[in-house]
């Protein structure tokens, strides 16, 4: 009888290891998750930043053909500043603006056609395009690494042991909608 009961307590400390194990597993890839979607935020923090320095050159370039307001300078200055603190809906609204601002710039180089030809504006919007790519591909990074993270915390064991440890669902980086509603900003 004693053997019997030795077995069944070695059986399960042997099960409540294994728990506890697999318990430190499921914490440690939602952790490795959160992590990588925080790296990932920062690189699209990076790109939106360097987007807006590229349409400060633009603006520079396109000045001389086209009277530009100070709100525009200060609308790129003040989102410069605020994209390395920036959240989810900060970066939506700064992705917005900055959107605007780049199609009333290149609405004002098409009226232009010396402007279009321009070497220095060629080459400025072939940079935006390059970080809007780049851009593109951090977001898309991004929401897929939240997708995975938020999945695990809604399926079953990893759900408890993410809620246990106060984890909670993270927002997708969405510009979609910020797209949609551009900004009016006038040339005086």
């Amino acid at each position: 009888m004693d053997t019997l009961i030795v077995v069944f307590l070695l059986i399960s400390l042997f099960l409540v290891i294994i728990f506890v194990i697999y318990s430190f597993s499921i914490y440690n890839r939602l952790k490795s998750l959160m992590n990588a979607g925080d790296a990932t935020l920062s690189q699209v923090r990076v790109a939106m930043k360097k987007r807006l320095d590229v349409i400060e050159q633009l603006v520079e370039s396109v000045k001389s053909y086209a009277k530009f307001e100070q709100d525009t300078f200060e609308k790129i200055t003040i989102m410069r500043a605020s994209v390395g603190r920036a959240g989810i809906k900060d970066l939506q609204k700064i992705d917005g603006v900055s959107r605007g601002i780049l199609g009333n710039i290149i609405a004002v180089a098409e009226n232009y056609p010396a402007l279009k030809t321009s070497e220095t504006v060629t080459m400025t919007m072939s940079s935006i395009k390059d970080i809007e790519d780049e851009i593109a591909r951090h977001r898309y990074t991004y929401n897929n690494i939240i997708q995975e993270y938020n999945t695990m915390l809604d399926t079953i064991p990893s759900k408890y042991v993410g809620r246990s440890v106060g984890m909670s669902k993270k927002e997708y980086l969405d510009f979609w909608d910020e797209e949609l509603k551009r900004p009016v900003v006038s040339w005086g």
